[in-house]
């Protein structure tokens, strides 16, 4: 009988160490279970990356996930061809959608009074937008697109940017590719 019994023991415990184990290793290819009713799914991006950067056209999309939230920024860069540096900066955000907002990044010796105005496809946008702050990265002036404007860039081949230099006062336009 004591021969039987700690037979018995041995074998439950090796069924309860090697059990789980296989039983997990059986049903590893079985679909998760759904996400009960009410849990928001965690956004993704592809192939379960943490962030993303691609090109499209002449403008960048960089994705990250923070969170549980997924931030899309698209941004696009204009560079000297004989020094390699910086001229202008662009980069938008949505919250909808159906807007864009973010920032222009504008190279030093403008006329920082006037502001810049916009168009686009040469049309003529209402008002001025006026510089924030300029750092090492340049002069700032932070842009709005509502859900009126959005479609006329998503629909238009350039935005120009007007400004005026500030040593001679005389009108100096940057173009912007809306090609992507």
């Amino acid at each position: 009988m004591k021969i039987r019994y700690k037979f018995a023991i041995a074998v439950l415990t090796v069924a309860g160490i090697v059990g789980p184990p296989a039983f997990a290793a059986q049903n590893k290819g079985d679909k998760v279970a759904a996400q009960p009713a009410g849990a928001a799914a965690k956004p993704q991006l592809p192939g379960g990356a943490s962030a993303l950067s691609e090109t499209h056209g002449d403008w960048t999309v960089n994705c990250q996930i923070t969170g549980t939230n997924k931030v899309c920024s698209l941004s696009h860069q204009q560079f000297n061809k004989q020094s390699g540096q910086r001229l202008l900066a662009i980069e938008l955000t949505t919250k909808t959608g159906q807007d864009a907002s973010g920032t222009l990044a504008l190279p030093f010796g403008l006329a920082l009074a006037n502001g810049v105005a916009l168009e686009i496809d040469d049309k003529k946008l209402d008002g001025t937008l006026q510089f924030n702050t300029c750092q090492a990265v340049g002069c700032l002036v932070p842009v709005t697109f509502n859900a009126d404007t959005t479609p006329l860039l998503q629909n238009a081949t350039t935005l120009k940017i007007n400004a005026i230099a500030a040593d001679t006062m005389q009108p100096i336009s940057f173009t912007i590719s809306l090609n992507g």
